[in-house]
């Protein structure tokens, strides 16, 4: 089938108008309901796929490509520059074990699900499954890019990434809404095992200072500066992948890319530059993220969901598996419930979905998401990294 719109700059502006009649529906008083209850992320992903599908928008085209090229390394860099390592190191033990529980139960349960699963269920994919399997193991430590990146790097197909993206939503989603439900029950909760919350006080206290300190007017010199920065790293992380060797069927010429960038942003982190959050980095690093989604929906070929059903009883295993690691060890630390939610959601979700779920709790603790999600951005890329080889070994098993 032909496409109606073939020109590559007329398709992205198409995207980003998509996009940005979302948010504007998202702020509606009356329509903005409907994302409270669907999110935004979900509408950004079937959106484009609708109109790929039905022949709008071609389901390849050399847009999609620089996408993920350039804009996919790009958004990564923006959105760790602002992680603060030191600050999440000062959100105490419980915290950072149950943020490292939960990506601990995504890196182990992937594998252990996969190997149940495919044992019993049949799964018979080729390849294909354990590859897609690790692109979703990066969405569910990191986010919308990390899922993008692993995919990319693992030689996941676009019709697998599609897949991926259906058990995502179905997975994903009703763990959020179970993480919802523990909002509105958390003192209770954390009075039945003697849970201490006054250490939530004390991070909500010092982010807010922080973001007090560096928010300002964005301006032009700031947005070329974060635009050096991001195209910069991306062109410097070209370079040496060109010269680094491959690693076994994972590490690849973009995974290096990947890696690279990661570790750019993470480094300047630690510099002044992280103040550009101040000035909107991370913003211009989601508009990215969230063009990298609309490609992956314009790539998606619909007939394929009737092969979903198996592949979301893997996922539901899988996060059955984190859950209970999380909630456990929650019990074991006598953490608030708090810490479990967002430590979760900060993987599964992401820095998109884990303030929402802060905020369930309180309000002003959505800045403990965000935290807790740039983080997300960072473990994605390694941690997934780690999944995938073990994927794989798994599948070589079955």
């Amino acid at each position: 089938m032909n496409a109606l719109v073939t020109d590559p700059s007329v398709i992205v502006a198409l995207l980003l108008a998509v996009i940005a009649a979302l948010f504007t529906a998202a702020r509606h008083p009356r329509i903005g309901k409907v994302f409270k209850v669907v999110p935004l992320l979900v509408f950004a992903y079937f959106t484009p796929a609708l109109l790929s599908n039905t022949g709008v928008i071609p389901m390849k085209s050399e847009a999609y490509d620089f996408i993920k090229s350039t804009l996919l390394p790009a958004s990564l860099v923006l959105l760790t520059l602002s992680v603060d390592l030191r600050a999440i190191a000062r959100l105490g033990r419980p915290a950072l074990m149950l943020f490292g529980t939960a990506t601990a139960g995504i890196v182990i349960g992937g594998p252990i699900a996969y190997f149940l699963c495919g044992s019993v269920l049949g799964i018979d994919g080729g390849e294909q499954v354990w590859r897609g399997l690790a692109a979703l193991a990066g969405s569910w430590i990191g986010g919308g890019a990390n899922f993008v990146a692993i995919g990319e790097s693992v030689g996941a197909t676009e019709a697998t990434m599609g897949l991926m993206v259906v058990v995502d939503v179905a997975v994903a989603n009703t763990w959020m809404a179970a993480l919802l439900f523990f909002a509105d029950r958390s003192k209770a909760m954390d009075q039945r095992i003697g849970a201490d919350a006054s250490a939530i006080d004390e991070v909500q206290s010092k982010i807010e200072h922080f973001q007090a300190e560096v928010a300002r007017p964005t301006n032009l010199s700031d947005l070329l500066l974060i635009a050096a920065i991001a195209f910069g790293s991306v062109a410097v992380a070209n370079a040496a992948a060109d010269v680094l060797p491959p690693v076994g069927d994972i590490i690849r010429r973009f995974t290096w890319v990947v890696i690279i960038v990661t570790t750019i942003g993470v480094g300047l982190s630690f510099t002044r530059l992280r103040r550009l959050e101040g000035a909107g980095a991370s913003a211009v690093g989601s508009v990215f993220l969230y063009l990298l989604i609309a490609v992956i929906g314009a790539k998606a070929e619909f007939h394929r969901v009737v092969e979903a059903p198996a592949l979301i009883v893997v996922g539901a295993v899988w996060m059955a598996i984190h859950a209970t690691a999380i909630l456990l060890v929650r019990r074991f630390t006598r953490a608030p419930i708090f810490f479990a939610a967002v430590g979760s959601q900060a993987n599964v979700g992401g820095a998109a979905s884990a303030p929402i779920v802060a905020a369930a709790f309180h309000p002003s603790l959505a800045t403990v998401g965000v935290l807790l999600g740039v983080f997300g951005y960072v473990l994605g890329t390694y941690a997934a990294l780690v999944c995938a080889q073990l994927l794989q070994l798994v599948h070589g098993l079955l």
